[in-house]
């Protein structure tokens, strides 16, 4: 609204000579002057519905006020995703990630303070129902499964699906004992602020068999972010899809003999992006990421901005001993920490690789401790 100027007027009327003549003016002006805050203010009121939907600047939408599970008005207070944070420091990252911008668990899985809602045997909603143990399947297409705390497993068969903001606790092998599974190729599924651990803990060897996993390894579009995954002998296994701001640590056998991944591929074409996630697996054994070809030829990976410690080797890079050429694989600017082990991983930082492939590249990447470059 175009303000109304009046101080002109006044400073004219202050030239006259008479003071009578000043003194009415002055009067008449601070009544206008009122007169015109009063308007500016009833006018921004009436205005205020352009800045939010209903009732004024920074108020609710509709949607929330109907949604049965809203999410935090202002998400970013309750968490800011950690590629958002300004780093506090560049080196020395593995104690505490979150320092350096990446994450950890002070800004993945559910957010701090959002109370959840115990899943019940047989219980149901919106695209999604609970068996006899409470084990959970989301079958609506775009069905959103929010603000729920489940023991069991979650299994994700229908497409544009959304797992989000759920507290996730299971143990064992094979399906039943994953945290997310996605079954029969949905596609476009997204895993988003969930929190996966087994109620036992990194002990023993009773931890979830994967904490998130692409049964099939043909689901296109799936995007894993912003979790929180422990105690799990794979944390993530997908094939094709985005796997970026989670934060993958106490890895932990799920039965004597567990192989222990970070994050496994197990051959793909279809693109994949590993990035900006906090990987670590305390043990001397597999890794934080790798690509094996065990189903297929490994192709057009990115693994990009990841810290990352531990396994027998931290990552394999996708070329199995006489295997099928892995080509395309982009390994960069990714930062080796050496919390568990001096090189990196037992036996190393990188194996499997060759830099010499058809588009692979190794670029960028750094010891945590001290950021000096490593060779592949």
């Amino acid at each position: 609204m175009k303000e109304r100027r009046r101080r002109p007027k006044l400073l004219a009327r202050r030239s006259l000579p008479l003071l009578a003549s000043a003194l009415i003016v002055i009067g008449a002006v601070a009544v206008t002057l009122v007169i015109a805050h009063v308007g500016r203010n009833a006018s921004a009121a009436s205005a205020g519905g352009r800045a939010g939907t209903s009732g004024g600047p920074g108020s609710a939408p509709a949607s929330a006020l109907t949604s049965p599970m809203p999410k935090a008005t202002d998400r970013a207070a309750a968490k800011k995703p950690a590629s958002s944070q300004a780093p506090l420091r560049s080196n020395d990252c593995g104690p505490d990630p979150h320092l350096c911008g990446f994450p950890d668990a002070t800004n993945t899985g559910v957010p701090a303070g959002m109370a959840l809602a115990p899943v019940q045997p047989r219980s149901h909603g919106p695209g999604w129902s609970a068996d006899s143990q409470g084990n959970v399947e989301v079958s609506g297409n775009g069905a959103v499964f929010a603000g729920y705390s489940v023991h069991g497993y979650v299994d994700v068969t229908g497409s544009n699906a959304t797992v989000r903001d759920d507290s996730i606790v299971n143990y064992g092998t094979d399906i039943n004992g994953d945290g997310v599974n996605l079954s029969g190729n949905p596609s476009n599924v997204t895993i988003e602020d969930v929190s996966i651990s087994s109620p036992y803990g990194s002990s023993g060897d009773r931890g979830i068999f994967a904490g998130i996993k692409d049964i099939n390894g043909e689901a296109m579009g799936t995007r894993v972010l912003d979790d929180n995954i422990a105690d799990a002998s794979t944390g993530v296994q997908i094939y094709i899809g985005l796997i970026q701001d989670n934060f993958i640590h106490d890895v932990t056998p799920a039965a004597p003999g567990s192989h222990l991944n970070g994050t496994t591929s197990n051959g793909s074409t279809v693109p994949l992006t590993i990035q900006h996630n906090t990987v670590f697996n305390p043990n001397g054994q597999t890794d934080a990421v790798s690509l094996f070809e065990d189903f297929g030829v490994e192709a057009n990976v990115v693994i990009n901005d990841n810290l990352l410690a531990g396994g027998g080797y931290t990552v394999y890079g996708g070329q199995n001993a006489g295997g099928p050429q892995a080509y395309n694989i982009k390994i960069t600017d990714n930062r080796f920490s050496t919390i568990y082990f001096p090189q990196g991983g037992y036996y190393g930082y990188i194996t499997a690789f060759n830099p010499n492939a058809p588009g692979n590249v190794w670029s960028g990447n750094v010891w945590d401790a001290t950021g000096r470059a490593v060779s592949p």
